[in-house]
């Protein structure tokens, strides 16, 4: 069997969760997901955990906010007109809704606060500034295919 490098195609169950057992995302009952790593698919911190590992293995790893999601960065706090929302959309403190970037990409954001004038939003990941839980088993490994070939 094959063991994860820095240039494997892995395919997975995984749940992402946090240390206190809640658990945000979930595989496990569905299909696999497979990744190329060292190509920026998945956390650092969950990429560097997974080295090593063969197919038929489990693990669970908590995984720093340096090596996840990154830290909260008050730069990325904005305040946007409340005229700029859907009227019809019902806005709460902890709602996260998307947001349009200039180059057509999107990205989260969290409402923080809000009143009739404007709203206050975080634009950081969700889960910037925590550990986050990855638990894992590994479904396959391949060592050999087209995208390992273009990363060696």
């Amino acid at each position: 069997m094959s063991q994860i490098t820095i240039t494997s195609r892995v395919t997975l169950f995984y749940s992402l969760g946090l240390p206190n057992g809640d658990v945000l995302e979930d595989n496990f009952d569905d299909e696999p997901m497979t990744v190329q790593l060292g190509c920026g698919e998945m956390a650092e911190g969950l990429e560097l955990a997974l080295l090593g590992m063969r197919e038929g293995e489990e693990d669970t790893v908590d995984i720093r906010p340096d090596l996840a999601f990154g830290f909260v960065d008050e730069t990325l706090f904005r305040s946007i007109p409340r005229i700029e929302f859907d009227p019809t959309l019902e806005l709460e403190p902890g709602l996260i809704i998307e947001f349009a970037t200039n180059e057509g990409e999107t990205l989260p954001g969290t409402i923080l606060e809000f009143d009739d004038d404007e709203v206050r939003v975080d634009l950081n990941h969700p889960l910037a500034g925590q550990t986050v839980r990855y638990s894992v088993k590994i479904v396959a490994v391949d060592n050999d295919g087209p995208e390992s070939a273009k990363l060696h």
